[in-house]
């Protein structure tokens, strides 16, 4: 290689290296900037270093010099950027155009940077639109539950597997004599409360956190978020579930999506199902869903022979992840900031 040639890579280098760090709005953009042009091992630097082998022995000594002249350069404007953007939100202070102590207005400001919602958080928030354009209404209730919400009213004897202090998150009892509490493991709990308090029609859904001690994974986590809705009335079917399923789907992920169910089993629902939902040619459980089982109603004092209903309920780190392309839903909590900004 000529030394011209050689002089020629490095200016181009130094002169992108010197534009990005200038044009760098946060320390992450002078982070970036740095492993790009200076990283130890493969900045685009130390490849045009490799690159001295090859001048012609008696143009070495030039070319060194002038690779190390670069190297400070682009050094200083990285000490330049990351300088300029401490206390980033912070008027700079000022040191000659005003008296001590006082911020020069003269001076560029700074961009402020914005927050925005969470990811789940924004999810959550659509989910209500889309549902309470199909009628639903938002109903909330304790994260905190007794026994009798979150299980019995549920058509979950005392015996099921469901109620095992391995796969719950027991808080003790309140006071003497009552049932365990704890952290409810499913949204389910809500439509009882409703149910208990309502009489029919009841056309709702019910949006927050449960617990499970499941080991986080790249599709589970002790702590999600849950969409359930449930819908009470006279001649509800499960063609009824479906359509509001299909309506749901297309609305949030829109496209052609399908809608699939597969036969499960469910205390609170009969019969049950699996929902399964595809895009394309790949097909993804997305929940469990079916027809409100009469011994539920009974127990909030409907009567299973006037009114039916169907429920169902999905994950929202599934429905959120699937519609952004997330592969692990504990992205979602690991506070990166580099990974929340994308939303």
């Amino acid at each position: 290689m000529s030394l011209s040639a050689f002089l020629e890579q490095l200016e181009q280098l130094a002169t992108e290296g010197r534009e990005a760090f200038s044009k760098a709005v946060d320390q992450d953009a002078v982070e970036k900037a740095r492993v790009k042009y200076l990283g130890a091992k493969k900045g685009l630097l130390k490849e045009v270093q490799k690159q001295l082998g090859k001048v012609p022995a008696e143009a070495k000594r030039e070319a060194g010099q002038r690779f190390n002249q670069l190297k400070q350069d682009l050094q200083g404007a990285l000490e330049k950027a990351a300088e300029s953007l401490k206390g980033d939100g912070e008027a700079p202070a000022n040191t000659k155009g005003a008296p001590p102590g006082l911020p020069d207005i003269t001076l560029p400001g700074r961009r402020l940077r914005l927050g925005r919602l969470h990811p789940i958080t924004q999810t959550i928030e659509e989910l209500k639109d889309i549902m309470g354009r199909l009628g639903f209404s938002v109903a909330d209730g304790p994260e905190i539950e007794d026994e009798w919400h979150n299980f019995e009213a549920l058509n979950i004897p005392e015996s099921h597997p469901a109620r095992d202090p391995l796969e719950n998150f027991y808080l003790g009892t309140a006071q003497v004599g009552q049932k365990d509490l704890l952290l409810r493991s499913q949204t389910s709990t809500v439509q009882i409360r409703v149910m208990e308090q309502q009489p029919p029609p009841v056309r709702i859904i019910s949006l927050g956190r449960v617990y499970r001690p499941d080991t986080a994974d790249a599709t589970h986590y002790p702590m999600f978020h849950q969409i359930e809705a449930l819908l009470v009335d006279k001649q509800v079917t499960m063609a009824d579930l479906k359509s509001v399923l299909r309506l749901f789907a297309r609305s949030y992920f829109g496209g052609d999506v399908h809608i699939r169910f597969r036969p499960s089993f469910f205390p609170f629902t009969e019969p049950s199902v699996e929902v399964d939902m595809s895009w394309g040619d790949r097909w993804i459980e997305m929940g469990g869903a079916g027809m409100v089982d009469p011994h539920v109603l009974s127990s909030v004092g409907y009567d299973p022979e006037e009114v039916t209903g169907f429920a169902f309920g999905l994950g929202v780190e599934r429905i959120c992840a699937r519609r952004h392309g997330v592969r692990d839903i504990r992205e979602f909590y690991r506070n990166d900031l580099r990974f929340l900004r994308q939303f």
